[in-house]
């Protein structure tokens, strides 16, 4: 099949795109309100996009009916930091409750019985159940206009200036154990998977070193002649 997604002429009874990218990390971003108030909310448009110096993205549309911009990208805006933590699949129920809940005079953090743990680099305040947390400072939005009045996407993207991991999901051998964590992770629609599974792939010594006709090494980076 083909479809047009600004036509939505896919003739499915729901829309395919975001199945189609998966699956997708969960950002479990904290955000403090003017007020002191702590703002806790998933995002599944989310990912790291460096890693000298670390820099994460989430990315937020707006509220209906009134096309408000949500609370998570507002506060780290205008605060200048946010905190990002990892989602899990033992704190599934918090993750999805902490989505549905509007009211900006709710801190969701404390609605869904979750503990604020203090950070070190900002003053947002990290989840303490969560096994990972990477406090950030705000770095830029990117605005994403959207294809009808109202709509549109606001990419925050954030400096990582402190990270949390907890002592018990580093194993023996100094790597993080990620099955041992679950991390959550969305797929289209109402669907979730989580990892539990880890199966390295290594590069073949033959195929590291080989060069196309270009001069390009598998890495992508042009060797000496």
């Amino acid at each position: 099949m083909f479809y047009q997604p600004a036509l939505n002429d896919h003739g499915l009874p729901f829309n395919p795109l975001k199945s189609c990218v998966v699956p997708r990390p969960i950002g479990w971003i904290t955000t403090l309100a003017d007020d002191g108030r702590v703002n806790l909310a998933p995002y599944s448009q989310f990912n790291i996009v460096g890693f000298d110096p670390g820099y994460v993205m989430f990315s937020a549309n707006r509220h209906p009916p009134d096309w408000r911009r949500k609370d998570s990208s507002d506060n780290a805006e205008r605060r200048g930091e946010f905190v990002y933590n990892m989602a899990t699949w033992d704190l599934r129920q918090q993750v999805t409750r902490s989505s549905q809940i509007y009211d900006p005079a709710i801190s969701e953090l404390t609605a869904v019985g979750l503990t604020a743990a203090p950070s070190r680099m900002v003053r947002t305040p990290r989840v303490a159940e969560s096994p990972i947390a990477f406090e950030c400072v705000y770095h830029t939005t990117v605005g994403l206009p959207g294809d009808s009045i109202g709509t549109g996407h606001f990419l925050i993207i954030g400096k990582v200036v402190g990270v949390h991991i907890a002592d018990e999901v580093i194993g023996a051998d100094g790597k993080i154990d990620i099955a041992r964590i679950k991390p959550l992770a969305r797929l289209g629609y109402t669907d979730y998977t989580y990892v539990d599974k880890v199966v390295p792939i290594e590069l073949e010594d033959d195929w590291a070193g080989q060069e196309d006709a270009a001069g390009h090494n598998r890495y992508g980076l042009v060797g000496g002649r």
